[in-house]
């Protein structure tokens, strides 16, 4: 897939249908967007695109972060690919094209920079100043510029609209095994192991630890069934979310005990899925009455992955 960040990096595109859109989190409300572009691409004869954002407009706006990332940059990219998008146009938002009128959006970007041929927006969609334009704005002005649009209803599940923000609460709230049911996936966090205190390994369980960037959206504080994929392959595994307050208050990171293994993975990419909560994280009167409920932890984990196997 071919990612452009930068206007100026765009040159000679050939006709394009292009999915329209935030695409945080890649819920089923997006793949079904994505699939959509994909299919009028292959009809069409041109190439499935995306256009996005890399910063959320809302912060930017607001200057600081109020809409957490659901999912990385790279990770969003990696899904929209496997949905079969060829062509990636993310920008920064900036003054430049939040300034835009409905119309210059179009005229600019979707038909002289992008070639648009075929646009697909979801139902709520809004572009151009203060948001002025919508759905059927965009399919008026494609009768003017000559290019088709579809709209995506809104997706419900377990009766609720499909949505990031409805993921983000998902997530927020600790109801991570709800996660699947909206994106098709396990909810995941990707990082390098750094260095902690190795309190783990002297109470006897050792973990690997990643830092969690605040701008981003991370389960509530508490202790998960985990899978942790380290070069490949995948390990039942444990993960307490949180700021330890049994032993001090630190910055709030993900610490992941992995079952059967050893090795030492300091400076190594790992990746960690959730499947569901154990326990809210709480303060222990001390070390002993800790490991005690780590010990009981595992053992849930372990009996789960007897029952439920990965």
């Amino acid at each position: 897939m071919n990612i452009y960040t930068k206007l100026e990096d765009i040159h000679n595109m050939p006709d394009a249908a292009v999915a329209l859109g935030n695409f945080d989190g890649v819920h089923k409300g997006h793949q079904m967007l994505v699939r959509e572009c994909v299919a009028a691409a292959e009809e069409k004869g041109i190439v499935p695109s995306v256009f996005t954002f890399t910063n959320h407009p809302v912060n930017e706006i607001a200057g600081k972060t109020v809409i957490k990332n659901i999912m990385t940059f790279e990770e969003k990219a990696s899904e929209l690919e496997r949905l079969g998008v060829q062509n990636l146009f993310s920008f920064t938002f900036a003054d430049w094209i939040r300034t835009k009128s409905a119309e210059g959006f179009v005229k600019d970007i979707l038909i002289d920079c992008f070639h648009t041929k075929h646009a697909v927006c979801g139902f709520n969609y809004h572009f151009g100043y203060k948001a002025e334009g919508d759905a059927d704005r965009l399919a008026e002005l494609g009768k003017t510029y000559g290019y088709g649009v579809s709209v995506i209803p809104e997706i419900r599940i377990n009766g609720q609209t499909v949505s990031s923000t409805l993921i983000r609460q998902i997530i927020d709230d600790g109801r991570i095994e709800e996660y699947k049911d909206y994106t098709g996936r396990l909810y995941c966090i990707d990082g390098c192991v750094v260095q902690g205190r190795h309190l783990g390994r002297r109470i006897g369980f050792p973990t690997v630890n990643l830092s969690l960037d605040s701008t981003e959206a991370f389960p509530m504080n508490g202790v998960y069934i985990t899978l942790t994929t380290v070069n490949g392959k995948r390990y039942h595994s444990i993960t307490n979310v949180g700021n330890k307050p049994t032993v001090g208050e630190f910055a709030k990171n993900a610490e992941t005990h992995i079952f059967n293994f050893s090795g030492d993975l300091y400076g190594s990419f790992v990746r960690v899925e959730f499947i569901r909560m154990l326990r809210p994280e709480i303060r222990f009167p001390d070390l002993d009455s800790l490991q005690q409920e780590i010990h009981r932890n595992c053992l849930q984990a372990q009996e789960y992955f007897e029952h439920n196997p990965f």
